[in-house]
């Protein structure tokens, strides 16, 4: 038997300061790679999502390779026949590997006597989440906010709130812009030969995969994340968070970061992310830039809050919670989503076109455009979430179970959100431009050329309305929706709508 042991770095620890790889050298270990075909296999992956995940993985190990590390990067056809292929090849009695971001990598790790050290790519370990959360009857996302804020000291000034609040959300809801002006640019990073090798891999593989090939636009180094990082702070930051909450048909993400997809690989640190954008913010409010406090606050909240969130939230109410369908809903997701049948529908056209083409739709159009139609319209909750898991390059299971079942769905009860996150064309016709083109009119709830956002809202409070008779903060929703005279003609129409969206004919 050997002494050296080997380091497992899964497919998305892809940095050198993982806890488990961190103290060690070269001389130290051998490290180890292992490529699922079963994966692979396992959903109608986004081919940008597939290329993304894979690409990262091989020029990580490549890396490690230059810097001298005994690499063995191998596919099998599960990662647990890929270990024992490994231990068996190379005779070893110690494989350690930094905790997965799964439950099942979690189980899977431990049946196979991997020892595990703590997981160090988020600013709060879910352990130290559940010991904030243990003594709270009931918790929210603004609170835990509040406390990492001030135990990572961001945005802080003398134990107080940069600009004398914690929250500028207010000054983050303006409707899309209609002077045609331009949005930050990014760098598309040219294809190199370990990009192509995983182009020529995935184009033989008998797999399913969807969507327009990888043009460049998603980091799978370091190096490139980092360009990413900072084209963000400088041309991208400022002008976020006014448009946070925008929809454009024309523009797939306004000034969004798009680094979501290189911090769920490791490829950027959170705390990294959010320290540069405090930096940058203007020096009346404590930083060494001129990005205004509403923008920067906006932008922190979403790394260190809400996304660290959903984090511990996962491990929090995991197991249970993959299996949590609250409202009985059980449609499969529309094939308008899928993109086996076309809609008229413009902001579902305009927000799967966004997808097709990168992977990728903001958080409002995933929670106002996908999710709000899957809520109103009974989609099952569990395929919602493997569908948007496969279909985002930014996609994990940890990320998407608390955003799909609980805030986009409502499926969990109300731990995620107090309220559904249910509206009809209103919103959409308010914070986009894609109604002014659509088929369908926002003001109307009956009739052929009702928006069927607007039809599915009223039925859903129909539908539901036992469920959320308790609700107080959905009396004034069910108050309006008992008042409709024409509450039974709409719910006519909703039949019909429900009927042509699951058949693919809306």
């Amino acid at each position: 038997m050997t002494n050296k042991p080997t380091i497992w770095v899964l497919g998305d620890q892809l940095n050198r300061s993982i806890s488990s790889l961190a103290s060690h050298d070269p001389t130290s270990c051998r490290v180890l790679f292992v490529e699922s075909s079963a994966k692979l296999a396992s959903k109608r992956w986004h081919v940008q999502r597939a290329h993304l995940v894979i690409s990262a993985m091989r020029h990580f190990a490549e890396e490690l390779r230059s810097d001298g590390f005994d690499v063995d990067y191998r596919t099998a056809l599960t990662l647990g026949s890929g270990l024992r292929a490994h231990v068996d090849e190379f005779d070893v009695d110690h494989v350690i590997c930094m905790e997965p971001m799964s439950a099942d990598g979690r189980a899977m790790l431990e049946r196979h006597g991997v020892s595990l050290t703590a997981n160090n790519q988020f600013t709060c370990h879910y352990d130290d989440f559940a010991t904030w959360a243990r003594n709270r009857t009931n918790f929210k996302m603004e609170d835990f906010y509040r406390w990492q804020r001030q135990r990572l000291d961001i945005m802080m000034i003398d134990g107080k709130p940069a600009g004398g609040a914690w929250n500028f959300d207010k000054d983050n809801r303006e409707r899309p812009p209609t002077d045609g002006r331009s949005w930050p640019e990014i760098t598309v990073f040219e294809h190199d030969d370990i990009d192509r090798s995983v182009l020529a891999d995935l184009a033989n593989a008998e797999i399913s995969l969807w969507g327009s090939e990888p043009d460049g636009r998603w980091p799978v180094t370091r190096e490139q994340a980092l360009i990413r990082l900072d084209e963000f702070i400088e041309a991208g930051l400022a002008p976020f968070g006014p448009h946070e909450d925008a929809m454009l048909d024309a523009e797939w993400k306004l000034a969004h970061s798009v680094l979501s997809s290189s911090m769920n690989l490791g490829l950027l640190h959170p705390l990294e992310v959010a320290e540069r954008a405090a930096k940058a913010l203007h020096v009346d409010h404590g930083g060494s830039g001129n990005a205004p406090i509403n923008s920067v606050e906006g932008f922190v909240r979403q790394v260190i809050g809400w996304r660290e969130y959903v984090w511990g939230v996962y491990w929090l109410w995991m197991p249970e919670y993959r299996d949590r369908n609250g409202l009985d809903a059980m449609q499969p997701v529309p094939p308008a989503f899928t993109g086996e049948a076309e809609t008229e529908m413009a902001c579902v056209s305009g927000t799967i076109s966004h997808i097709e083409a990168a992977g990728y739709a903001h958080h409002i159009e995933r929670l106002m455009v996908l999710g709000n139609l899957a809520l109103t319209s009974g989609v099952d909750p569990q395929a919602m979430t493997n569908w948007m898991w496969a279909s985002f390059v930014d996609g994990a299971e940890w990320v998407m179970l608390p955003n799909v079942v609980g805030m986009a769905l409502h499926a969990d009860g109300g731990l995620m959100a107090t309220k559904p996150y249910a509206s009809g064309g209103a919103y959409i016709n308010k914070m986009s431009n894609y109604c002014s083109g659509c088929a369908f009119d926002p003001k109307k709830r009956t009739g052929a050329t009702a928006c069927p956002y607007t039809t599915l809202y009223w039925d859903f409070l129909a539908r539901n309305e036992e469920v959320f008779r308790g609700n107080h903060r959905m009396g004034q929703q069910l108050a309006g929706m008992r008042r409709l005279a024409d509450l039974d003609a709409v719910r006519e129409r909703a039949v019909e709508v429900r009927r042509a969206l699951f058949s693919g004919d809306l």
